[in-house]
């Protein structure tokens, strides 16, 4: 792994390692229920997780920016079934994700194979990628980079952070973007495979999984 990857991957850690404190035992239970591409209930997260229901809504109060439905439903939290940009299809499921980056961490939480488009953030050309739990097996346009930044004060992730990942067709596609961020930079797709598997790792300390 670069330096500036591991530089990445500590600053990250310490911007969005708040809501660590719920991710252990909740969030990967939630996310691999709604990979199922359903409404995901309470219940079915207390019998998930083997927490009760007041711990439940504890948990997802500490997620921020967690999608509810009419019935108070979890739908969408990284992994969502409201459209984004960024298209995620799992075991035949069309699902979607908050940022670029999610589509390269999800894989390996959800020990499942994804098919991922997303168009360029810049130009809208589509970008393809076949990502499994170990590897990105297959991106198309082969210059394809993620933009990543490190949000400080981080009190919703969604806007702090996922608002600002995307997808870009190449470097010098992500140049007028990266002017207006200038506190911004951007990795080619393996290399943020491997920042989002270093956070991945940090963020399920104590559920016995590590993915580096």
């Amino acid at each position: 792994m670069s330096t500036d990857v591991d530089q990445l991957a500590t600053q990250l850690s310490g911007s969005l390692g708040g809501r660590a404190a719920a991710l252990p035992w909740l969030w990967p239970a939630l996310l691999r229920a709604l990979a199922r591409a359903a409404p995901v209930t309470l219940d079915e997260l207390a019998a998930a997780t083997g927490h009760n229901l007041a711990e439940v809504r504890a948990g997802l109060g500490a997620l921020t920016d967690t999608e509810y439905d009419a019935y108070g439903r979890v739908v969408g939290h990284g992994i969502t079934v409201n459209p984004t940009p960024h298209s995620f299809e799992v075991d035949g499921h069309r699902l979607y994700t908050w940022c670029a980056l999610d589509t390269l961490i999800f894989p390996a939480v959800l020990d499942r194979a994804a098919r991922v488009s997303s168009p360029c953030h810049a130009t809208g050309t589509p970008i393809h990628l076949d990502v499994d739990p170990q590897r990105v097996a297959s991106i198309e346009p082969a210059a394809a980079v993620v933009s990543i930044l490190t949000p400080d004060g981080v009190t919703s992730v969604r806007s702090a952070f996922c608002n600002q990942v995307h997808f870009f067709a190449s470097a010098t596609a992500a140049e007028p973007w990266l002017r207006e961020h200038p506190d911004a930079s951007v990795l080619p797709v393996r290399e943020a495979f491997d920042l989002g598997r270093r956070l991945t790792a940090t963020l399920l300390v104590g559920v016995g999984t590590s993915y580096c």
